[in-house]
């Protein structure tokens, strides 16, 4: 009796709730940047080359991207939580998988299959809280814990990747995320109950149509084949005439109207390329330039992973004293000259004078940036449409990050490290200009 009293009181507590869908959520997080610091061992041990490095990286990156809007909208269709489940199993045995690879080609693969774990999760993750939390403080609230997971996914994958890969070899990065999964499986089935499923069709020409030309695009970008750039370009376009001919389109037009959604994700698309560019360069930075080891390389990141949780956590108070354009623009202008202050990345640089400064600065703006382009993007949607709003936020970050990624490597590799942070200081900047005109001076905080 007393073990049922328990988990009904797990299942009332949106808190609670909180606590494990946010652990999905920085398990999705971790698992793109975990692997950055075990690149260079991944690329000894396999015989990469830079753009096959790169797809280590993308394969996760663009089939989460791309299928994000198909797992948010399944999601809706079929029930949050069971399509929750269903992606935290698959992320659970693909990660196995990733772990166990014995070549370059079942790796890769094994990270595409990983990518549609995630793209399953993390919409149903973000939409579960989103109808968990429907009053104002308390969303805002949430998604400052949902910021801050997700930021200090980013920088604390960097850290346990590196102490890891230094420890127990690149692999173990991969077997990390496996007993975790399983725990936030077995918690979810306990602690949430299920949803009702609301109904409707699956848009399957849309959902095939706007990954494969996701996929084309950044082949295309990332090898410089401008045939599969153009067909990426096509297929997108034929996106966008399914979308508007389809009775249940994947991306039905009255989300984009909702307050600043659509402004709010475009953004998002941009932050993606900054935010992706940046843990894909540093660590390479830090290990191939500076000879750090990849312990080094996680601790001399703790300082970056402090700032994103703590302006994570600041930003929704911060918006509730100003206008929240106002609290995103001066996050994104800490970013740019965070950026831009690393950009000479000298070859005989130490951590005090080379990275300490910028780290500070560029983890409180991109933790202050990610929670209000997250809060602003999903303000005003109804509850119909949560999954869907979920899965949009999260790809068009994911997708800036993978089309991002491949023009960023093009740049590193003609010009070095240096090239590619300016470039996305330059990002950064054009963001935060973007926001001051394109978010509405009276957008809502949640």
């Amino acid at each position: 009796m007393r073990s049922a009293q328990t988990v009904a009181a797990g299942r009332s507590s949106p808190w609670l709730a909180l606590g494990v869908l946010a652990t999905a959520q920085f398990l999705v997080v971790l698992s793109t940047s975990i692997v950055n610091v075990a690149l260079p061992q991944i690329r000894t041990g396999l015989g990469l080359g830079s753009a096959g490095l790169s797809w280590v990286v993308n394969a996760y990156v663009l089939v989460f991207g791309a299928l994000l809007l198909f797992g948010g909208r399944s999601g809706d269709v079929f029930g949050l939580r069971r399509v929750f489940l269903s992606g935290v199993a698959l992320f659970a045995v693909s990660s196995l998988a990733a772990g166990l690879a014995p070549g370059a080609g079942t790796l890769i693969a094994a990270r595409a299959v990983q990518g549609v774990g995630a793209a399953l999760l993390a919409p149903t993750a973000l939409a579960l809280v989103l109808t968990r939390f429907t009053d104002a403080r308390g969303r805002g609230a949430a998604l400052g814990v949902w910021g801050a997971v997700s930021g200090a996914g980013g920088a604390a994958g960097v850290l346990l990747g590196g102490l890891l890969t230094g420890a127990f070899g690149w692999r173990a990065v991969f077997f990390l995320m496996v007993p975790s999964a399983v725990a936030v499986l077995v918690a979810t089935w306990l602690l949430l109950p299920a949803d009702r499923p609301r109904g409707g069709r699956l848009d399957v020409p849309g959902s095939v149509t706007a990954t494969a030309g996701l996929v084309a695009l950044t082949y295309g970008l990332s090898d410089g084949r401008w045939v599969a750039v153009a067909a990426g370009v096509l297929l997108l376009v034929g996106f966008v005439v399914l979308q508007r001919r389809a009775a249940d389109p994947l991306l039905p037009a009255r989300i984009l109207r909702v307050g600043s959604v659509t402004a709010a994700n475009v953004l998002m698309t941009l932050l993606g390329a900054v935010w992706l560019g940046l843990f894909f360069f540093l660590p390479l930075y830090q290990q191939r330039t500076l000879g750090y080891g990849p312990v080094e390389v996680g601790a001399t990141q703790l300082p970056l992973a402090l700032m994103i949780t703590v302006s994570s956590w600041a930003a929704p108070r911060l918006a509730g004293r100003f206008p929240p354009r106002v609290v995103l623009a001066t996050g994104l202008l800490l970013l740019a000259v965070g950026l831009a202050w690393l950009s000479p990345v000298p070859a005989d640089g130490s951590f005090l004078p080379t990275l300490l400064g910028p780290s500070l600065l560029i983890g409180t703006g991109v933790g202050t940036a990610f929670v209000q382009l997250t809060a602003l993007s999903t303000a005003g949607v109804p509850a119909a449409d949560a999954g869907l709003a979920g899965g949009l936020v999260n790809a068009t970050r994911q997708i800036g990050g993978a089309v991002g990624l491949a023009a960023l490597t093009a740049i590193s590799d003609r010009g070095g490290y240096g090239p590619a942070f300016l470039t996305t200081a330059a990002l950064a900047l054009l963001i935060a200009l973007l926001s001051i005109v394109a978010i509405s001076r009276k957008e809502p905080t949640s």
